[in-house]
């Protein structure tokens, strides 16, 4: 047996951009005796921030880790992004958390990325407290801002204490106890979760003594039915240690078992000097030692965070979050070991991103390292897709916004020495399936030129459910190699967008066995390959979503704006403009709110025009909320990655490539003779007839 783990809670610091979490993080580690003076954002010497392009431009871009103890409790503290281009970093950091602080400016009050936030957090479960930074600074509020946060945020904000001088330098966070008041108002919003001590609260309000009260308070937070709220300053310290105490008190820090089988989750890949991947982990059960085996790799070296630093260590152990280093092939998100009861690896708690550019090096000899730099970023960022457009010799990336575009391309210059340019931003649409189709070619049937038998049936499925593929042949009809080619390519609708939630069902299947010559040669002009699969299955997926049919959705954010009420009437001509669809109005006193819904392709426009229309004094709020059909107009289409199966000939011409002997065929990206070899074969047969390429009856597969 191994020696007890200490206590271990790993937090995760969360907010609104400019909110004040960076500061948080270097106030904690002084506070706890890990640094001796407080870095500052605006000065670039944070212990997180640690990217160049960080420092200049004073947000955090990656996730960072760094840890400390209090009272015999290891905290691992990471510090999130708050912008909302890099959310995907805070998707990923949610997956690994005890607890969370989630930051809040006594000036501004809650902002629109604090309610997506906690949102999440509440939707995982995860244990929150909340911090109201910023006290010291002019404007800040006390009351204001809880009201703020029970209207905006949660009504189940329990303040901790007031804050006398607020909005001065002198601005200090005094506890609540017992003996003001605090009692009564946490007793009943307590009762509203507990039926115990409602009960209590009306049969014998006696028992309910303050540290029953207490003890019950970190129960409902570490079950995330409460949260505390706690006041102070991360530039003067006040209300530090009191928050400090909180998050020990009121936080789950736990101690894992580290004789357990071995489970643990990637959040982070970043690459070493020497181009090796680094994989961040956090165990939570088990132990993983240098030289051990995870898959087909083995460890090579191992870090944990200790005070402060990331220590090189022989082992990590459950509760832990350590580095690992040897594993070539990992990938942010992937478990080590078994997975987690209860936790899909591949679940995710934010919107994919809406917006595409395509990215072209200046220089056109970049073009193979361009691909290989936006590989590696895409590794630390999986939701950042890449779309190869091997026609075009074009590489898509998808992105949040325009924010993270300009990160991408100072990266690309500062660690990749390349110089990029990017097109215009356009919004990312699906397309959903309206009706069933279906369709089906056979091997040997004209107009069918590969040796393959492929029928599929197209279905819609609920909003959310995916992509299912189902057989509707039996699974030993043919190899198990060319049902796998058909669902690698169902990949791009009729309009050329992603089907995200549909049932694709396989009806028809059949091949040709491998055939050889007397000689013992193998002729693929007698036998099914792979290929034929993947060759055949985009002409009849594209038949049967035609069948089918298929409507184009856009995103939609859900938005709130307010502004003064004697600007409503400039504003709403410009909404219908931008195609929003506001709800009725309301108007408090001089400030009116409008709410609904607008093409996330026009956010960006009404951000820009906002200030003028209502004297700087307009605040929006907007979120992805969900997908709506495509209204009028000209129905949007994005340009194919594929060799275009909507348009046959040209389609075989690309895909079918012949030798000058005439006899063979394999798939390809299309040669040269292809256009000749067309004009003397027909159409329906791109290989010129061979004897026996028919194939007896007998070695035919099932239709």
């Amino acid at each position: 047996m191994q020696s007890p783990l200490p206590h271990t809670l790993n937090l995760g610091i969360l907010a609104h951009i400019d909110a004040g979490k960076t500061s948080l993080t270097e106030r904690f580690l002084h506070t706890a005796g890990v640094i001796d003076e407080v870095g500052r954002v605006d000065d670039g010497n944070t212990q997180t921030d640690s990217l160049a392009l960080e420092r200049r431009r004073g947000i955090t871009i990656k996730s960072a880790v760094v840890s400390f103890a209090v009272d015999g409790t290891n905290v691992n503290l990471i510090d999130t992004p708050g912008h909302p281009d890099f959310i995907a970093e805070v998707e990923r950091v949610l997956s690994v958390l005890d607890g969370a602080v989630l930051v809040v400016s006594a000036v501004e009050g809650v902002q629109a990325q604090t309610r997506v936030l906690l949102r999440a957090l509440r939707r995982l479960g995860i244990p929150t407290l909340v911090f109201v930074n910023k006290t010291d600074r002019r404007g800040a509020r006390y009351e204001g801002v809880l009201r703020h946060i029970a209207e905006r945020l949660t009504p189940d904000a329990v303040p901790m204490g007031a804050v006398p001088g607020i909005g001065t330098r002198d601005a200090r966070f005094v506890p609540f106890t017992g003996d003001d008041g605090f009692t009564a108002r946490l007793t009943e919003l307590l009762a509203e979760h507990d039926d115990t001590l409602l009960a209590a609260y009306v049969d014998d309000p006696a028992s309910l003594t303050y540290d029953r009260l207490r003890t019950e308070l970190a129960r409902q937070t570490r079950r995330a039915l409460v949260h505390p709220v706690f006041f102070g300053s991360a530039a003067t310290g006040a209300g530090i240690p009191e928050l400090m105490r909180g998050v020990r008190e009121l936080l789950p820090a736990l101690r894992g078992d580290a004789d357990s089988p071995v489970s643990g989750r990637v959040f982070k890949v970043e690459r070493g000097a020497a181009g090796e991947k680094i994989a961040y982990v956090r165990m939570f059960s088990g132990t993983v030692r240098t030289r051990d085996r995870l898959g087909a790799a083995k460890v090579t070296g191992i870090g944990v965070f200790e005070q402060g630093a990331n220590v090189r260590r022989s082992e990590v152990r459950a509760g832990q979050i350590g580095t690992l280093r040897g594993l070539a092939d990992v990938r942010i998100g992937d478990v080590i070991g078994v997975p987690r009861e209860g936790v899909r690896a591949d679940a995710h708690h934010f919107a994919p991103p809406t917006l595409e550019t395509v990215v072209s090096p200046l220089r056109a000899a970049d073009r193979g390292a361009l691909h290989l730099a936006l590989t590696q970023l895409a590794e630390q960022d999986p939701l950042i897709d890449l779309r190869q457009d091997d026609v075009r010799q074009e590489v898509s990336v998808s992105l949040y916004g325009e924010v993270q575009k300009e990160v991408v391309q100072a990266t690309l210059a500062e660690e990749y020495g390349l110089d990029v340019t990017f097109r215009e931003t356009t919004t990312i649409c699906v397309e959903r399936v309206i009706g069933t189709g279906a369709a089906h070619e056979i091997i040997d049937t004209d107009p069918n030129p590969f040796l393959a038998t492929v029928g599929l049936r197209v279905e819609p499925a609920p909003v959310g459910a995916g992509v299912e593929f189902r057989l509707g042949v039996e699974l030993g009809s043919m190899p198990h190699a060319f049902f796998r080619a058909v669902e690698e390519t169902l990949q791009q609708g009729v309009h050329g967008w992603r089907v995200p939630d549909c049932t694709v069902t396989m009806t028809h299947a059949g091949y040709w066995p491998r055939q050889s010559h007397a000689h013992g040669t193998f002729d693929k002009s007698m036998s099914s390959t792979a290929g034929d699969f993947r060759h055949l299955t985009p002409l009849v997926l594209m038949d049967a979503l035609r069948a089918a049919g298929t409507a184009v959705h856009e995103p939609m954010h859900r938005f709130r704006l307010d502004v003064p009420a004697d600007t409503v009437g400039a504003v709403l001509p410009v909404l219908a403009r931008l195609r929003a669809v506001p709800h009725t109005p309301t108007t408090s006193g001089a400030s009116s709110r409008l709410a609904g819904d607008i093409p996330a392709a026009q956010v960006h426009a009404l951000e820009q025009l906002l200030p003028g229309l209502t004297r700087g004094e307009g605040e929006l709020e907007s979120a992805f909320d969900h997908y709506r059909p495509v209204r009028g107009g000209t129905v949007p289409t994005r340009e194919r990655t594929d060799h275009d199966p909507l348009h046959r000939k040209d389609y075989l011409l690309r895909v079918v490539r012949r030798t000058n002997g005439g006899g063979s065929r394999s798939g390809g990206s299309g040669g040269e003779g292809a256009a000749a070899t067309a004009a003397r074969w027909p159409l329906g047969r791109l290989s010129p007839p061979s004897a026996g390429a028919s194939g007896p009856p007998a070695a035919r597969g099932p239709r």
